[in-house]
């Protein structure tokens, strides 16, 4: 597979939307993914991250997250800091979201939403640093791990975003961040996929001129590399876990550790390259995944996590780089029929909160010992593809069909083979 017109990372921050975003009705916004109108689905994945996002930023841009935010925690709670909520739901919704408010601010629908949800972002993330604040985050006590998990989707955000995100920050606030990310340092990560939370808070230090802790990124990107087991597959740890994290966490994390480091001369442009291909032929798998009818293979722990999942997919997308056989609009319209199965109005509360499951709110048994309500904001990370313009294929070519769904209604579909990069 070769990537396709690989855009440059700095590129992407500065992609302007040229085609007018259309006002839709809630009847078209609901109708089926296989509508031939490509503006639907756009609108639809508009109003979905909006659904998701704004309970949250609104609250916690007033500081009064942690007042009117309901936590539901799993019922085998390990009984770790429940303060690390807060922290997760945030986090990993600007992991998300960046580059959806990156795009330029306009007087369009879309710009609307978009230009209410960067000022909530940026009043959250000062409430995130400022001790005085209601919503200050727990960044940690030195034996709570869990922080150094979502203060590195925050990092993530940045590295997404860093012109609508990082810059527009007052110095103060940039300094609070600074003290948290040298100070979360304390934390050590587990010998597994957590290893690339501390690398990513270190690269995006090192993107920004500050000091950096160089072990803490080679060691991850050593390890990492030596759990490779073949065919776009890491373990996750000394043993192979067949589940999503690959898609969670391994994949989009790795290559953006190495795409900064290689920028600043400190690894090899061919580990990146390596790196690259193999999300790639990650992400083939994951196009399989979805069937027909838009669901799509529920393995492993961490379930509740629901389409972030399909992060490498998107992100593949967002950079234009897709594996050859993969055409943008089939993401989009496999993934628009995902949603539209699973994030039907019983997965949220009645205030608009993310319910614990995978659809609906009746499978709270599928949380994990260490999930809660915050947690299931990860899922926020499909969103990736919406910082592409409403010009872009993506979003503008018509209904495509996607693997499965050609393989099961008897036309022809690409034949996949292992690859041994």
């Amino acid at each position: 597979m070769q990537r396709r017109n690989f855009l440059k990372w700095s590129s992407l921050l500065g992609m302007s939307a040229s085609m007018p975003f259309t006002k839709t009705s809630a009847a078209e916004t609901g109708m089926d993914p296989m509508s031939l109108n490509p503006k639907t689905d756009r609108a639809y994945w508009v109003s979905l991250l909006d659904k998701i996002a704004s309970p949250l930023l609104s609250n916690m841009s007033k500081g009064e997250l942690r007042k009117n935010m309901p936590v539901v925690y799993s019922a085998t709670w390990d009984n770790r800091n429940k303060q690390v909520a807060y922290m997760e739901a945030f986090g990993r919704l600007m992991g998300g979201i960046a580059p959806f408010l990156a795009l330029p601010v306009d007087n369009t629908p879309e710009g609307k939403v978009r230009a209410r949800l960067l000022t909530q972002a940026h009043q959250s993330l000062a409430h995130s640093v400022d001790p005085q604040s209601p919503d200050y985050l727990f960044w940690g006590d030195g034996k709570t791990p869990q922080v150094l998990v979502d203060a590195a989707h925050i990092a993530q955000g940045f590295l997404y975003a860093p012109d609508a995100l990082w810059k527009p920050l007052s110095e103060k606030t940039k300094q609070q961040y600074l003290y948290e990310f040298t100070n979360i340092r304390r934390i050590k990560p587990f010998k597994s996929n957590w290893l690339l939370f501390a690398a990513i808070i270190e690269s995006f230090l090192l993107s920004i001129g500050e000091a950096i802790e160089a072990p803490r990124i080679d060691n991850a990107v050593d390890q990492i590399q030596k759990w490779y087991v073949g065919d776009g597959w890491y373990s996750d740890g000394d043993r192979f876990h067949f589940d999503h994290y690959n898609g969670y966490v391994i994949h989009p994390m790795l290559v953006d550790v190495l795409r900064v480091n290689v920028a600043k001369g400190r690894r090899e442009k061919k580990e990146y390259d390596s790196a690259y291909r193999r999300m790639q032929r990650y992400g083939s798998f994951l196009e399989r995944y979805i069937s027909p009818e838009g669901t799509y293979l529920v393995v492993g722990r961490s379930s509740t996590y629901r389409v972030g999942a399909f992060q490498p997919l998107v992100k593949l997308a967002l950079e234009n780089a897709l594996p050859e056989e993969i055409k943008p609009a089939q993401v989009r319209c496999a993934l628009t029929k995902v949603m539209k199965r699973m994030f039907i109005p019983s997965t949220f509360t009645k205030d608009g909160w993310l319910t614990m499951g995978l659809v609906g709110d009746k499978q709270e048994d599928l949380a994990d010992y260490y999930s809660n309500t915050g947690s299931m904001y990860v899922t926020a990370l499909v969103f990736l593809s919406l910082g592409l313009p409403a010009s872009h294929e993506f979003w503008s070519a018509s209904f495509t069909e996607w693997t499965q769904l050609k393989a099961w209604s008897g036309k022809p579909f690409p034949k996949d083979y292992a690859v041994n990069y």
